[in-house]
């Protein structure tokens, strides 16, 4: 028989069950706990709390369990909600079942739901607080996976319509609405079949974006670059609930991100962002720069322009988050979400300008001025991404559509180069003393890059390489000392020279040849297991040689930069 959790819990309430609210007893029975730390029960037969029901309480949905992706930057969003809802005089409530992020103190809220989010158990809640609205933009995907079937249920969601953050989310109906709208996206189609696909892969050629609908950091995405690759990853897809959406992966494009606010409709404070790497990288893992140092005027006047039509279409109130990819100047948009990124701590750290605060007040009804584009300071911010591997036995270290860093360092300087070697120290990364070693996918190593290599060697850096790059250095005219594969018995080998710490940097470019993945994923796994700095990207590692080849770093205290 196939019944809905909805239809159990009309059910459920129909037999009068019901949970009751309880305290969590902070001194062990031995006094009366009067926190504000709850949790709902079945084996009760009263809340521990009074409900006033005068419409004063505000819900904050939390960043969920602590796993990849849902939490941390997420949980300073939440923090600065409650913090606003506080100053506004309303009761601020907080559900989040994660006892070691911030918003679940003690102090920073009037009380606390130490509850899963799921639909069942908000709803629960929301019945019981009767609140004003309730906030899902701040803590993520998971949160704002809620909206539309809160709003199903008759609750309110505060800040932007619970039918447009579907329809930004469901990624089908948001590329019907760019069609719609004129805006260039990569070519796109949705799919049920496999064998439906291969006209569409015909007209745009390998490689191709693989996805469903309402992703949590990148999973189930995946970038398709052949036939097997492609029946192995949708049979995996076509099972989802949500629509499959295959797009053209555009290759050796920049990804941009926009972080604005908007209120119903308009928008009134946006700040744009670039990544060191080439689009392909998730936002979460990427290299983020603010203000960009390398986009054109024109692109700025683009993504703005666009960005203002996606506002006005959704009628977004509050904040979202915009992906742009450009190659040649052509602006295209990848996705957006009706909700706080990532990104916006970062942003409102290095500006002074809280957005967070901002895209508050607009959920509560606030009028707020329009605030534009803010570039009043004269120094950079750089985040870089911090990784796990090293405990994760096994895992490759390459990065990708999925989401895997654990965390991130933000530092200030005076220029780019200054910015990111002191982001990358503080990310665990060490600058090479002397040996570095150069393998992977030569087409990934562009004249640019060789450029770079040139300036290793400039600077007394002695190189080492494997078979396929030690031919392509020659050709350039550069010197590397020839290392074997760990596989092959033959001396000198790399795995010998990383046992015994011969080599102090890797630069390993990912392989799609089949010949070479076993090979280099043991390279790259060896780099984790005996503690050397590994980059398995181009752009990222050809900006940090340049950063510790030409940069002397400066030491400032944060006052100084803020100022300025």
């Amino acid at each position: 028989m196939s019944i809905s959790s909805s239809m159990v819990r009309n059910i459920r309430k129909t037999l009068k069950i019901f949970p009751h609210v309880r305290r969590i007893d902070t001194l062990s029975a031995e006094y009366p706990a009067y926190t504000n730390y709850l949790y709902m029960s079945y084996h009760a037969y009263r809340h521990d709390i009074d409900y006033e029901g005068d419409g004063r309480s505000v819900v904050v949905l939390g960043s969920g369990v602590y796993r990849i992706g849902s939490s941390v930057e997420f949980d300073w969003c939440c923090v600065n909600t409650l913090k606003v809802l506080h100053s506004e005089g309303y009761r601020s409530i907080m559900i989040n079942c994660n006892p070691e992020t911030v918003s679940t103190d003690f102090d920073e809220c009037e009380r606390l739901y130490f509850e899963e989010l799921t639909l069942e158990r908000v709803l629960d809640i929301l019945e019981l607080e009767t609140p004003k609205g309730t906030i899902v933009s701040m803590g993520g995907q998971i949160s704002n996976n809620l909206a539309f079937p809160l709003h199903q249920n008759k609750q309110r969601i505060l800040g932007s319509l619970a039918t447009s953050v579907d329809e930004v989310e469901d990624r089908y109906k948001f590329s019907k609405a760019l069609d719609i709208l004129g805006i260039e996206q990569p070519m796109w189609k949705e799919f049920s079949k496999m064998n439906d696909i291969q006209t569409f892969i015909r007209e745009v050629g390998y490689p191709i974006l693989i996805r469903p609908s309402y992703v949590l950091s990148g999973s189930g995405m995946n970038v398709i670059f052949n036939v097997e690759e492609l029946r192995y990853f949708f049979d995996k897809l076509e099972t989802s609930e949500h629509s499959v959406v295959i797009s053209k992966f555009i290759e050796n494009a920049k990804e941009i991100e926009l972080d604005a606010v908007a209120h119903k409709g308009d928008l009134i404070y946006h700040a744009v962002s670039e990544h060191i790497e080439f689009a392909g990288l998730h936002s979460g893992d990427a290299t983020l720069v603010y203000p960009p140092q390398n986009i054109y005027l024109s692109t700025f006047q683009e993504i703005e322009r666009i960005s203002k039509q996606i506002a006005q279409y959704f009628h977004i109130s509050g904040p979202f988050n915009i992906q742009f990819i450009s190659k040649n100047n052509r602006i295209q948009v990848i996705e957006c979400n009706l909700r706080a990124s990532r990104s916006f701590p970062f942003i409102s750290k290095v500006s002074g300008f809280n957005m967070i605060r901002l895209a508050t007040e607009v959920m509560l009804g606030k009028l707020t001025n329009p605030c534009g584009i803010f570039f009043s300071f004269n120094y950079i911010g750089v985040k870089v991404s911090y990784f796990s591997f090293s405990r994760l036995p096994g895992t490759d270290p390459v990065l990708g559509v999925d989401m895997v860093s654990t965390g991130e360092v933000g530092c200030l300087g005076n220029n780019f180069y200054e910015c990111l070697i002191k982001a990358m120290l503080s990310a665990g990364f060490s600058v090479p003393v002397k040996h570095l070693l150069i393998s992977g996918e030569i087409s990934s190593l562009k004249e640019d890059f060789i450029n770079t290599i040139k300036l290793l060697v400039y600077k007394g850096y002695k190189l080492f390489s494997t078979e396929e790059i030690y031919p392509f250095l020659m050709d350039y005219g550069l010197t590397s000392k020839l290392l074997s594969w760990p596989g092959v018995h033959h001396f000198p080998n790399v795995f010998d020279y990383l046992r015994k710490k011969k080599i102090y940097f890797i630069i390993n470019i990912p392989h799609n040849k089949y010949s070479e993945i076993d090979n280099n994923y043991t390279l790259r796994r060896s780099a984790v297991d005996f503690n050397i700095p590994l980059l398995t990207n181009t752009s990222l590692a050809k900006a940090f040689i340049r950063a510790f080849c030409k940069e002397e770093l400066t030491i400032a205290e944060w006052k100084s930069y803020l100022t300025v």
